[in-house]
Formats: C-alpha cells, sequence, structure tokens
C-alpha cells in the first residue's frame, strides 16, 4: 500500500472516520505513520490497596465477595463494588454503566485499573477497567500507545488504524549512510517507525525514538544550512540610512530605553544600512521591549521612501499591533500608513488593503500568515519582520522575503532558548540578545501547589475578578481522553461555572475552534468581557492583556519549563501585582524540582539553561516543548546532544560533499530533496 493513500484506504475507516483523522491532521497513510503517540501507558504489576496513591492511574487484583450494587441519584446510575485485603479497602465506581452489574461476577478473582481518587476521606476507583488475571498478565509491563484525539475518534481506533497501515505499508529505502548509523546508534528506520508506535518497553522506545529525532534535526539543518548559504551571497538592495525623524520620535518616548534594546537597535539599523541583507534574530524576554525596536525598524524603511511588513502568528495579536502602531503615530504627529492584512477580513477589506500596499500608499503592512498570500503585491519591500518566529518556521520565513527585491529579515522571539542552542537552530541568522527588562517592571509572584489548594486558588481569582482583573486557567488538553489523566478546556470551563457566581463570565478557548470563534473569544477577553479565560497553549503567544492578573496552570508538570515560562508572560503586562499559580498534578519529587525553578526566577534564559541541566532521557514521557520550531518528536532541551551531533554531520557533510554527489549520499540527497519539497508545497497550499 502507497503511503500517499488517503487513510480511508484502511479497512474500517469510512467517510465520516476519514474526517475526524483529518481534524487532526492526519489525511494519508504516511500523515498515520507520522502520527506518533503524545504517552505511553504502561500495565504496572497490581499492589496492594494499602499502597494505592491518590490521581493516579493503578491496578489491584482482588475477588469480588459479593455482586456490585445498582445505585441511582437523580439521573446518574452508578455501579458500585467494595473489595479488601489486608491493607485496606477500596470502593469501585462504574457511572452511567449499569451492565457493569452484570460483567463482574463474585467469587471470581480480576484486575481492576483505574484512576485513584479520596472522595469524602475514602480511596475510591473511578471507572476502572476490568481484566481477568490471565489478559492482564499478558499486558504487564508493555506500552501501548496513547495519541491525540479528537471528540468521536478514540484512541482505540487510532491504535488500530496504526497497526493496519504498518502492516500494510510499502517498507522505506533506507537513506541515512551505515556510517552514521554506527557512529550514533541509529536504528533502522523501518524499524524506529514501527517501535515508536508500539514499543515492547522504555529501552526499544528510546532507540526507536533517538533514529527520529536525529532524522527530524538533520533534516531540519539542512533546510537551515542552504538557507545560510543562499543568503551569505545575497547583496542589498536597500542601503537604508538613519532619519532624523527616528531621533526625533525616541527623544519623545515616554520611556528610555535600555542598555539591551540600544545595543540591539544599534546592531539593526547597522545591517539595514549595509551593504548586505539583513538576516538578524532578536531574542528577548516576555516583555523586553522588542516590539518598539521592530516599530523603529519599521519606520527607517519608511522614512527611506520603502515598505515594511510585520507578520505575527494570531489575528487579534497583529490587530493590537496595528492599533498601538496608529495610537503612537498619531500622538507624534508621524505621517506614514499602517494597514492590516488578516485572513478574517471580507473580500473588499482585502482588496482595499492590497490596492494601498500595491500603491504604495501603504507604508507599513501588519498582518498574520495571509502577508505571504500571493495577491498581496508590495512596492518596494525592504523588510520583514517576523514575530514569535517558532510559529513560522524557516520556510514561511523564506517566502516572505521573497515577496521583495531580497528585503532585509528580521525575526524576534520571545522563546527563552540557550545560546548555544540558538546558534545551531537559527543558523542563518545574526542573533541579538535583549536580555534586561525595562524599569518599572513589577516582577510576578509564583507559587507551586497541588491540588489540593484549587478551592483556594479559585477565592483568589474570585476576588480579584472583583477587583476589576481577568485571569486564564490553562489545561494541556481539550477534551477529556480514555488515555490520558490531565485536566481538559471543555470540562474545566463547566467546573469554574460552578465555582463563580453567574456575575463572573468564563468561557473557554482551544486551537481545535474555528478561526473566527478563536477570534472573537480572544477579542472579548481583550476588551474586558470575559472575566476568566480557560484555555490551552493557543493563547501562548496569541494576544496582549493589560488587565489579566492571575495565570493558573493545571497539570504543569506536563509543560516544558520554557514554555510555562511563556504561558506566565501572558500576565504582568499592566500596572497591577500579577501572580503565577503552578498546579503540579501528580505530586512527583521530581516535578517539584522542575517547577521550582520557575518559583525562584523569573528569568527566561536562567530557567532555560537550568531546564537543560535537568533534562533527561525520561523526559520524553508528558514533559515536551510543544510547538517549538517544526519538530513532532523532538525536543531541544531533552534532546539537545542529539541536536549538536546532527548540527556538526551536517556541516561536516556539507563542507566535504556540497552537492552530495557521492554514492554513500545518493539515497540521503533524494530524502533531503523530499523533505524540502513537501514543506514548499505545504507552504504554497
Amino acid at each position: 500500500m502507497s503511503g500517499h493513500q488517503p487513510v480511508s484506504a484502511l479497512k474500517g475507516i469510512g467517510e465520516k472516520t476519514g474526517k475526524l483523522f483529518e481534524k487532526l491532521g492526519v489525511i494519508t497513510i504516511d500523515d498515520l505513520i507520522s502520527y506518533y503517540p503524545r504517552a505511553y501507558d504502561t500495565y504496572e504489576e497490581p499492589v496492594p490497596i494499602g499502597q494505592l496513591k491518590e490521581q493516579t492511574v493503578m491496578s489491584v487484583a482482588s475477588v469480588l465477595s459479593k455482586p456490585p450494587d445498582l445505585l441511582r441519584t437523580g439521573k446518574v446510575q452508578m455501579v458500585s463494588a467494595m473489595i479488601r485485603d489486608l491493607t485496606g479497602t477500596l470502593q469501585l465506581a462504574w457511572f452511567n454503566m449499569p451492565y457493569m452489574r452484570a460483567n463482574v461476577k463474585s467469587g471470581q478473582m480480576y484486575v481492576f485499573r483505574g484512576r485513584v481518587v479520596k472522595k469524602r476521606g475514602r480511596l475510591m476507583m473511578e471507572q476502572p477497567e476490568v481484566f481477568t488475571r490471565e489478559a492482564y498478565d499478558a499486558l504487564e509491563h508493555s506500552m501501548q500507545p496513547v495519541y491525540g484525539q479528537t471528540r468521536g475518534l478514540s484512541n482505540k481506533t487510532i491504535v488500530k488504524a496504526q497497526k493496519q497501515a504498518l502492516e500494510m505499508r510499502r517498507l522505506e529505502r533506507e537513506y541515512m549512510p551505515a556510517v552514521l548509523r554506527r557512529k550514533y546508534e541509529l536504528a533502522e528506520i523501518n524499524y524506529a517507525l514501527e517501535h515508536i508506535h508500539f514499543p515492547s518497553d522504555e529501552k526499544e522506545l528510546l532507540f526507536a525514538r533517538r533514529r527520529l529525532v536525529f532524522d527530524e534535526f538533520f533534516m531540519f539543518l539542512v533546510g537551515v544550512r542552504r538557507l545560510k548559504e543562499h543568503r551569505e551571497k545575497e547583496m542589498s538592495s536597500w542601503g537604508l540610512k538613519e532619519c532624523p525623524e527616528i531621533l526625533k520620535l525616541r527623544e519623545r518616548l515616554p520611556y528610555a530605553l535600555t542598555g539591551a534594546q540600544e545595543r540591539t537597535l544599534k546592531e539593526v539599523f547597522s545591517d539595514m544600512a549595509g551593504g548586505r541583507v539583513m538576516n538578524r534574530l532578536i531574542q528577548g524576554d516576555v516583555g523586553s521591549g522588542k516590539t518598539i525596536i521592530a516599530i523603529l525598524a519599521l519606520l527607517q524603511a519608511a522614512y527611506n521612501g520603502c515598505q515594511g511588513a510585520l507578520m505575527v502568528p494570531t489575528e487579534v495579536l497583529a490587530r493590537q499591533h496595528f492599533e498601538s502602531m496608529q495610537k503612537l503615530f498619531t500622538e507624534n504627529g508621524i505621517d506614514k500608513v499602517p494597514v492590516l492584512v488578516t485572513g478574517s477580513m471580507t473580500a473588499k477589506e482585502k482588496r482595499l488593503a492590497y490596492e494601498k500596499i500595491a500603491s504604495h500608499e501603504a507604508d507599513i503592512i501588519v498582518g498574520t500568515h495571509a502577508l505571504i498570500q500571493e495577491k498581496v503585491v508590495y512596492d518596494r519591500l525592504a523588510l520583514v519582520i517576523t514575530d514569535e518566529q517558532h510559529r513560522f518556521g524557516v520556510g514561511q520565513r523564506e517566502l516572505l522575503s521573497n515577496k521583495g527585491n531580497t528585503p532585509h529579515v528580521l525575526v524576534m522571539s520571545a522563546t527563552p532558548i540557550p545560546r548555544t542552542l540558538a546558534i545551531i537552530l537559527y543558523g542563518d541568522l545574526d542573533i541579538s540578545v535583549i536580555d534586561e527588562l525595562p524599569a518599572g517592571r513589577q516582577e510576578i509572584k509564583n507559587c507551586v501547589v497541588d491540588i489540593s489548594y484549587r478551592p483556594k486558588a479559585y477565592a483568589f481569582i474570585q476576588k480579584q475578578v472583583e477587583m476589576g482583573h481577568q485571569a486564564y486557567v490553562i489545561c494541556p488538553m481539550v477534551e477529556p481522553s480514555e488515555m490520558i489523566e490531565a485536566e481538559n478546556v471543555v470540562d474545566y470551563t463547566k467546573t469554574l461555572k460552578k465555582a463563580f457566581p453567574e456575575s463572573i463570565s468564563v468561557e473557554y478557548l482551544h486551537g481545535k475552534m474555528k478561526a473566527k470563534e478563536k477570534n472573537k473569544i480572544m477579542e472579548r477577553f481583550a476588551a474586558g468581557e470575559i472575566d476568566v479565560l480557560v484555555s490551552t497553549t493557543v493563547i501562548e503567544v496569541g494576544v496582549n492583556v493589560p488587565n489579566a492578573t492571575v495565570m493558573m496552570i493545571e497539570n504543569a508538570e506536563r509543560f516544558g519549563l520554557a514554555q510555562l515560562h511563556q504561558l506566565r508572560g501572558r500576565v504582568g503586562r499592566g500596572k497591577a501585582q500579577s501572580y503565577c499559580i503552578m498546579v503540579n498534578g501528580n505530586g512527583g519529587k521530581d516535578t517539584m524540582e522542575r517547577l521550582d525553578i520557575m518559583n525562584r526566577s523569573n528569568d527566561g534564559f536562567y530557567i532555560a539553561s537550568e531546564d537543560l541541566k535537568l533534562r533527561g532521557p525520561g523526559d520524553i514521557f508528558g514533559v515536551r516543548q510543544s510547538g517549538e520550531l517544526e519538530f513532532k518528536l523532538a525536543d531541544i532541551f531533552t534532546d539537545a546532544n542529539l541536536l549538536k551531533q546532527a548540527s556538526e554531520e551536517v556541516n561536516a557533510i556539507l563542507d566535504q560533499d556540497p552537492g552530495l554527489e557521492g554514492e554513500e549520499y545518493r539515497e540521503l540527497k533524494q530524502k533531503i530533496e523530499q523533505y524540502l519539497g513537501d514543506r514548499e508545497e505545504h507552504l504554497n497550499l
């Protein structure tokens, strides 16, 4: 079976299920095989009741001394049974599953596996799976894949489809040179693809994952290297000289630039005035003042008779940048015209914006990825700025820069990455670091708590809202999952609506919502119409709300530190004191050690370097910098050593054989061309 065939070619997947897979970005068989598990469920040995821990999924073996009871409370039916051993007693509860009463018989040995909770002072296992001893023994110590799901598509359906796809697919030709595979102990590609989904143990999983992560880094870095070589030869058509109007504006600003901002601005202006095309990354912590650097650079282009473009990841952020620019220009008598371009604008609004851009009535263009659509025609585009670069990737950055006659390129990122890794990941760019926060910015107060603190946290949020402020609550998941124990946005919103008075407006936001819905929610939150926003990490780079003072992060242990820091950066943007409450859902000692780094510091670069020291191979389970660059599996912190090794090999191979003409590179060359071609095709859709 060809990997290009649709998933509906698999048995049991009709049109309806195919559309559910499409929601996950899985359209072809190849897409399915590269849709990797987000976690693994390990069936551990059953333990005595006395050793069960709250809020964890565990197994216990026991015989029912009497048949289960069927209880009714209103519309809810509960099948309840009690089991006991020498170490304690445990209640089993199945809600709205009346058939379980007949399925579980007294006097028979079963293994019950489920989430352990404490209610009214005693332990209870909710919705436990039931196994015969023989069936559980067959699963014990195995690792079952857990995939990201969507409503209507269960983990079992995805697992079944994966098994079928792996059995029926055409095997891939090995493309990584044998010398590299031996040197870095890399699995054969087909072995890796099979065992990332169905490993028999952790050792096998790590071996498979290592190969796929190395490949992700290798291909990405080949792309970066090609871009670097292309750009090093580029001479600039745009010598943008410093203008007196910029100096006047800087004198009128209500604050002085920090030393780090001054240094960065000098580097940017020097690049723009030089003979070569600027390709620069500005790395600056949340709130370090990157935006004013961008505005001054865009004005520099405008006062030199050219256009500048600013591309950001969300429509709400684009609108906020556009409106703050308009306000700044009006207040300071600046006659340059900014224009907004976003995907949700009407056809008429877009046409008018395109006309202004093409006629050069617009000097500065602000927007989302809509800026790289074919219909946008620029006039003397001399500067391209992308904000939160990791949301776009190398290819989109290149597409936007191709819109002009080799314009200067400035990339801004608030993702704190240690300099050693940034040099590798952004190898095609020079790097400026803004490592200083503006004076008078209040530090966010942090606390790491366990789940027992929730009632106090809710009371605190209510108090902040009553004082006129707003709050974010972050959950790792959109909807409940049958396999992953973590808070989800949909159910959590219902919980908060019950916990707060009706006067407090609670809404939710997640990445699976339609763009218009997301924008509407973000705009309402920014306007103060929503008091508490329950969201996934989709808000990580989405919106600037100075009135939001509380960030509560559920299951904080499931996020990497750099991502937690990004989320925390959504608050602390106004004059009021802000707070970040991180709820540790599993209470583990290692997790507390990691989260304590967040508790101690608000410095993103310190946090990133400490995160790097703490990471080990075991951290692939559950903790990941999701959304980082273009990687499905690789994590720049956990896999930092592999990233460095891949970088060394890419440079060594391309230095020795730039065109990959050697016989040993024939398959690799084809794979690289396919990889780069796929990305170009994806970006031009």
